[in-house]
């Protein structure tokens, strides 16, 4: 089989990770259209059988399809039971309460969970650049739950924002995880076991909880459940590895910033929501303290879907 390639050129380069902002950013209100007519637990399982379907065949034309050895068994679980199941599925549950754009702001979180995470379980150092950009991401997170501009009157919006907060710990845990993790294999080389063991828990519990799915096909539902598990899944852990190959670590970091942005416009654009200032202003705070973080060391290659 062939071996991986090594490289790309930083134009081509570029060019995939304008792509991967492009896929998680409209990821979001994609997927608020798909629970509008699948549930959750469901339309994320569906999501993951169509990226294991996509992946393995990506993997095999790479050579770099593999059983996974014993000491990539705990990343494989970890990321699909904290990333793939808990952190897609809660975040598919809020979607039904939540605007999209609120959504990705809560979502867009997770790095100041994980800069706390990492200093306390992984003795990673809090500097003082680190410790204001926590500051920062709170001080944004404040400002989506001031009593101004969230309802708490409004118990479906207080509980869809909470499951997409808990989504955000679940993903932060799992990203901390990754950290200390001793690789074997690629992550890129796990991501279709991952995504296998995901589809197959999330059906599971998806029955149980759901019972069978009773879904009304129509070719619009189709086409946006093959965006989100081909393109938003599978073409964007691909393009993620190459990159992380091609251009340097915060370079990557940073640029990925673009994405909540873009999933606030996007949510406007797909599903009409308003544009709300506080949105813009909490996305601000979080996305300065993120890359504050960044800049003093931090990465964010971790999978944002």
């Amino acid at each position: 089989m062939r071996k991986m390639t090594s490289g790309l050129s930083t134009r081509n380069a570029a060019v995939l990770l304008a792509g991967v902002v492009l896929a998680w950013g409209t990821n979001w209100p994609v997927t608020k259209l798909i629970v509008h007519d699948v549930p959750p637990l469901w339309a994320t399982a569906f999501r993951c059988m169509i990226a294991g379907a996509t992946l393995a065949p990506m993997l095999w034309a790479q050579g770099a399809f593999i059983v996974p050895k014993r000491g990539d068994l705990p990343v494989v679980f970890c990321t699909s039971i904290l990333h793939l199941v808990a952190f897609s599925a809660l975040v598919a549950a809020g979607l039904q309460f939540v605007p999209a754009g609120r959504a990705i702001v809560l979502g867009y979180t997770t790095p100041i969970w994980v800069a706390i995470g990492a200093g306390l379980l992984l003795s990673e150092p809090i500097t003082r650049q680190r410790a204001l950009g926590i500051v920062f991401g709170l001080a944004g997170l404040a400002v989506i739950f001031n009593p101004q501009t969230l309802d708490w009157s409004d118990r479906q919006a207080l509980f869809g924002s909470g499951l997409i907060l808990l989504a955000a710990f679940c993903w932060a845990g799992n990203i901390v995880y990754v950290r200390a993790h001793q690789w074997i294999s690629t992550p890129f080389q796990l991501v279709f076991w991952q995504v296998l063991l995901a589809a197959a828990l999330l059906s599971l519990i998806a029955w149980l909880a759901e019972g069978p799915p009773h879904i009304a096909w129509t070719a619009r539902l189709a086409a946006l459940m093959l965006y989100s598990g081909i393109v938003c899944t599978a073409f964007a852990n691909w393009a993620m590895t190459m990159v992380n190959r091609s251009l340097p670590a915060v370079t990557t970091s940073l640029c990925l910033l673009a994405t909540p942005l873009l999933g606030i416009v996007s949510a406007t654009a797909i599903l009409s929501e308003p544009l709300e200032p506080s949105l813009f202003l909490a996305m601000g705070l979080i996305i300065g303290g993120i890359a504050l973080g960044t800049v003093a060391g931090g990465s964010l290659r971790e999978k944002t879907v």
